[in-house]
């Protein structure tokens, strides 16, 4: 269903990935997301924009849990050109009530940085959060997870150490159709990038990594997921579907202490 896509024309290719279209209530739903957000900024335990690198949006969040206890680490989307991280800081409320630690990164954003550049600030991120894990009492086993851009993220840093299961929220996976796309106009994706960093076509980390898409989501970012759980089929982890869910809503099945994203996250991690 991926392949097809780039015989369309332009309107049809950009329409496939356009979200924030697609969900006729998404500015209300993050605006959600904001009021709620800033509750867990209020939290006693937060520690927030930790500098984790030299440059503006290398910051990362952190709440501490309880003694021993895994971090689950959130990145967020927005096609690797929008969005903030402190838009996110709701999505650890779950993890907390559950006693782990939580945390968020941010990363430089489209056209200011590549993609190249955004993974590589991703996974010294990583490495940083398990620092503070292990700082503050945590195992410094990370449960890795991300939504939309951030689950393509999620499944690049799926092997750095000290992560140990990994969740994708309705992801990008294959890069090629975005590049024929209006998202490209910022990302700017060389067709080097494009054979480097999707995930499909990448070895698979033999590590767990669940797949999460929501029912009511765009038919590609549907099958984005099929893809790669086709594609690991022989590795830890599957799809999930959410039901009902559409791109921005199925973050809540990972902010609710009960939500089927985070069960499966912290399944897959042991916990």
């Amino acid at each position: 269903m991926l392949d097809p896509l780039l015989d369309l024309p332009q309107g049809a290719r950009d329409a496939a990935y356009d979200n924030t279209k697609a969900v006729a209530n998404s500015a209300q739903q993050l605006a959600d997301f904001e009021v709620r957000s800033a509750a867990l900024a209020a939290h006693p335990q937060a520690l927030l924009d930790l500098p984790y690198g030299p440059l503006p949006r290398q910051l990362l969040d952190y709440w501490t849990g309880d003694a021993s206890a895994p971090t689950m680490l959130f990145i967020h989307g927005g096609y690797w050109q929008m969005r903030h991280k402190n838009t996110f800081r709701f999505v650890a409320k779950g993890a907390l009530q559950h006693g782990v630690h939580a945390a968020l990164i941010g990363y430089t954003l489209a056209p200011q940085a590549c993609l190249t550049q955004i993974v590589h600030e991703v996974e010294q991120g990583i490495a940083a959060v398990r620092q503070q894990a292990l700082a503050a009492g945590g195992s410094g086993r990370i449960l890795l997870c991300g939504w939309s851009a951030g689950g393509h993220l999620t499944a690049m840093g799926l092997a750095c150490d000290g992560v140990v299961a990994g969740l994708g929220l309705s992801g990008i996976y294959e890069l090629e159709p975005v590049r024929h796309t209006f998202l490209n106009h910022a990302l700017q994706l060389t067709e080097a990038e494009v054979a480097q960093l999707s995930p499909l076509r990448l070895p698979v980390a033999d590590k767990p990594l669940m797949l999460a898409y929501g029912t009511a989501e765009l038919v590609q970012l549907q099958a984005q997921s099929l893809a790669l759980a086709q594609h690991r089929r022989a590795a830890p982890g599957t799809c999930l579907a959410v039901q009902g869910a559409d791109h921005f809503s199925i973050l809540n099945a990972l902010a609710d202490p009960q939500g089927v994203a985070l069960q499966a996250l912290l399944a897959l991690g042991g916990r």
